[in-house]
């Protein structure tokens, strides 16, 4: 069954804040560069980890991609713990968000001790989408609005729906006036999502999450949250978004399955996205308590819900990386007990490994659902359509 808010934050130890700016009457400017758009339409989203952080690894599939510390996540280097991930608009130039999100978390002294009192480093890598000639090219996520994010998942600073409170990240930032910051499981046209597309319609964060019902991982939450902002379609011909077969408990119960000729025909005439540079990004989580290696096989396979919701994907135009984090906050049935005698079938599967491979089906459904709310739950914005609008 889902969680109960169906949503990354349905993993225990796991929080999720957005910072995006928004205008009205924002354009988009020419696929091809030649001309530019007219206001702000980007944002960040920055996914937490509990104080101490959270084994992590990520899995790169796109042509394309844009990231800073991933190389870090390696299984066989020696930080392997996260304490933030950063998802975010402005193609390379949003890297720079992240300095905002390490400034806050050093603000409330999580990192990685350095010695003498509030001397810490945080980890937070990141990865990044194009959606640059949504509004003016150079409006893209800095360091405030980074910090603006991490604040609206700060335990301690729940955020209020309004203005960011200035802070260290927010000193001489032009779009920092307007910055807008929402937490939890907010959906759609939010953080990372408001300058999305997903092919020739409007993309951005969806979420969903999975607790697991018996076997070795019983009790366990699996949860994905993902930028969607691909060059490929979403929709199936007859439009439909291709990943609903992942349905949970009918949490799509009100879309229409068979939409009809006149759908079909709008979906058909949609205008092909335009541009060379796209990609999906996104965090899967679970409370369970995994290796470095172990995190990198679920993020490996949680790529298949890509796979299933998005078409074609992992292209040459696409960027598409996953992150998976695992907190470790649950006690999985089946996990292995180091007093216990070791099984005498050598067929028999080790716990820790059944543990993994009963994740990895409901990590790839997750991302696949997760795909799915992004879509369903986008607004139009600068003209682009979005799904509702398509179907009427």
């Amino acid at each position: 069954m889902p969680g109960a808010a169906n949503a990354l934050i349905d993993v225990p130890g796991i929080r999720v804040g957005h910072a995006h700016r928004l205008d009205a009457g924002v354009t988009v400017g020419a696929a091809d560069g030649s001309s530019d758009g007219e206001g702000w339409a980007t944002g960040c989203t920055v996914v937490r980890m509990p104080p101490g952080g959270a084994v992590a690894a990520v899995d790169v599939r796109g042509g394309g991609p844009g990231t800073r510390e991933t190389d870090l996540l390696d299984p066989a280097h020696t930080v392997q713990r996260a304490h933030a991930i950063l998802l975010t608009g402005g193609s390379a130039f949003g890297l720079a968000a992240a300095d905002g999100v390490m400034r806050r978390l050093e603000d409330e002294g999580v990192g990685i001790p350095m010695g003498g009192a509030g001397k810490v480093v945080p980890i937070v890598p990141a990865a990044v989408i194009f959606d640059l000639p949504v509004g003016g090219w150079h409006n893209r996520p800095d360091a405030a609005f980074g910090y603006a994010a991490a604040a609206a998942a700060s335990a301690d600073s729940p955020p209020a729906g309004g203005a960011t409170e200035g802070g260290p990240g927010a000193v001489d930032s032009p779009g920092a006036a307007a910055i807008a910051t929402v937490g939890g499981d907010a959906a759609g046209c939010v953080g990372a999502g408001v300058g999305a597309r997903a092919g020739g319609l409007k993309g951005g964060i969806g979420s969903a999450s999975a607790v697991i019902d018996g076997g070795p991982a019983d009790g366990v939450t699996v949860g994905a949250l993902v930028v969607a902002n691909p060059v490929g379609s979403v929709v199936d011909p007859a439009g439909v978004p291709w990943g609903t077969g992942a349905e949970l408990a009918g949490e799509f119960a009100g879309l229409r399955r068979d939409p009809g000729p006149e759908v079909r025909a709008r979906v058909a005439g949609l205008a092909a996205k335009g541009t060379v540079l796209n990609t999906t990004i996104g965090v899967v989580a679970t409370d369970a308590a995994l290796t470095p290696a172990g995190c990198r096989r679920l993020a490996a396979v949680a790529h298949d819900g890509l796979a299933r919701a998005i078409r074609p994907a992992h292209s040459p135009l696409d960027g598409d990386t996953l992150f998976a984090v695992a907190t470790g906050m649950h006690e999985a049935a089946g996990a292995p007990d180091p007093a216990a005698p070791v099984p005498p079938a050598p067929a028999e599967m080790p716990g820790d490994l059944a543990l993994l491979t009963a994740l990895c089906g409901p990590a790839a459904d997750c991302v696949e659902r997760a795909v799915v709310h992004a879509v369903l739950a986008a607004e139009s914005v600068a003209g682009i359509p979005s799904y509702r609008a398509v179907i009427g």
